[in-house]
């Protein structure tokens, strides 16, 4: 379990019985990059920090370094070191590797935190909004794919190399471990009961506790609904319940997949967040109104604080620009099409689950509850960075006061806004001089994570994909 207020004189009694650590950070994709240090050392480098190549965001998640200078990581200085300062306070355990601690790590170059760097940013964030007296609550549920574990020649059992057995396989030759689509199905846990069990239990293990978890739409697909927490904490849990899965379902012959979208004709797999505000001193939830408001332009509103209305049209005034951090991926717009449970559009309603940011205020749940759930984000979102770029697009609504001028798909009417359809409109969005992705985030960050997606598209347009030489081997 988390402990809280953790400092370095606390260490050897807290570490007494080990004998080593693991610690990590989160690079521009999400995934975790740490390695196992003695405790010694680990105490010894608590507080200063230690050592971490800056490589860690000069290349891609193959670790092939970045044909765009993402210029953060710079190859002419040889990826020189930037310093991995542990984060205490996310102290845990992780149970599947015989109890050994764990912590996040921050990472800092001369003095002050790495622009890539998630975890900072969020920080950031969350710091500036309690100056303001408010604290970011938040809630991810993330969807997943289960592939059972493949008995054909070529796949090695002991590696779990899957990588490998694709060279010589199709995708079609990997299987969810159940067939159908079945959401919220009381039996189909059950064939794979050890594993579904599994995960649930350890997740409390582990201080990543799951609320909801069941079956979802497509064949062996689960969805976990993490507990709601601070903002900085969730996006910490959801980045921590992936790797949690990846490590049971090896245990278990399963390979969880968080793709948007991993097969052709069936649902995505999504990362909707939602997402309130409170007020620190004396917790009331700062989205909800005290009184309905019957005279407003929206009824769908009614119910929405003057600051949550502004918060909502800052989220939608900013999403066209902000794609990419929604959706980082080729794989990502796959799943944002019609008909498939999927925004496509900038929306919004009460209790709208077609619309981009559903609004959820009484009378559907208690005023304390009152909050957005943003819809947009795929299993392959970075949560660090979604949930930064949200609450600073909400936060840049109530600072300007910006009403809402996108009705709710309840009222009809036109036809709302596309968002960018593929990944290659939304970086250029993204990277457009002006727009309002930099005016959050600023030009060092919009400009590196530019360069980290013009390098996933330059892959991306070299890869000769199977539906083409299927096609065309014979026929052209």
């Amino acid at each position: 379990m988390t402990a809280t207020n953790i400092t370095a004189a606390d260490l050897p009694t807290l570490l007494a019985h080990d004998i080593a650590v693991k610690v990590a950070g989160i690079d521009c994709d999400g995934i975790f990059r740490g390695k196992v240090m003695s405790k010694d050392k680990f105490i010894g480098i608590a507080q200063k920090g230690f050592g971490f190549s800056s490589a860690v965001f000069g290349w891609d998640m193959q670790d092939v370094l970045y044909t765009t200078d993402a210029k953060i990581s710079d190859p002419k200085s040889g990826y020189v070191d930037f310093i991995a300062v542990p984060d205490l306070n996310s102290f845990r355990r992780i149970p599947w590797e015989d109890n050994i601690p764990f912590f996040l790590v921050q990472f800092m170059q001369n003095g002050v935190p790495v622009v890539a760097d998630g975890r900072s940013m969020l920080k950031g964030v969350c710091e500036r909004l309690e100056a303001a007296d408010c604290q970011a609550r938040a809630g991810v549920e993330l969807e997943f794919m289960n592939f059972q574990t493949p008995s054909q020649e070529g796949y090695d059992s002991k590696t779990h190399n899957l990588a490998a057995f694709l060279e010589t396989n199709a995708p079609a030759a990997l299987r969810p471990i159940t067939a159908g689509s079945f959401s919220y199905s009381a039996t189909r846990p059950v064939a794979f009961k050890d594993y579904f069990w599994d995960i649930f239990n350890t997740s409390a293990q582990f201080d990543c506790l799951i609320e909801g978890w069941h079956t979802e739409g497509g064949p062996g697909v689960y969805e976990a609904a993490l507990k709601v927490s601070p903002a900085l904490e969730m996006a910490d849990k959801a980045a921590l319940f992936k790797f949690l899965a990846k490590s049971i379902g090896l245990k278990h012959g399963i390979t969880p997949c968080f793709m948007a979208k991993p097969i052709h004709g069936q649902p995505g797999s999504s990362g909707h967040i939602h997402i309130s505000l409170c007020s620190l001193s004396s917790g009331k939830n700062l989205f909800a109104r005290d009184v309905q408001d019957p005279d407003t332009t929206y009824p769908d509103a009614a119910n929405l604080s003057d600051l949550g209305r502004h918060f909502l049209a800052g989220i939608l005034s900013a999403l066209r620009d902000i794609m990419p951090l929604f959706a980082p991926t080729i794989n990502s717009y796959k799943r944002l099409v019609e008909n498939y449970w999927a925004p496509v559009n900038i929306s919004w309603g009460l209790e709208d689950r077609m619309a981009s940011v559903r609004l959820i205020t009484p009378p559907v749940c208690a005023p304390t509850a009152t909050r957005f759930e943003v819809r947009i984000p795929g299993a392959d979102m970075h949560p660090h960075y979604a949930l930064s770029v949200l609450l600073m697009a909400g936060w840049r609504g109530v600072e300007k006061k910006l009403e809402l001028s996108v009705p709710p798909l309840s009222a009809g009417g036109e036809e709302p806004q596309r968002l960018p359809n593929t990944l290659e409109d939304a970086v250029r969005r993204f990277n457009a001089k002006g727009s309002i992705a930099r005016e959050l985030l600023g030009d060092e960050f919009v400009d590196f994570f530019t360069a980290t997606r013009e390098h996933e598209l330059r892959v991306w347009r070299e890869a000769v994909t199977d539906w083409e030489f299927k096609r065309y081997i014979e026929t052209i």
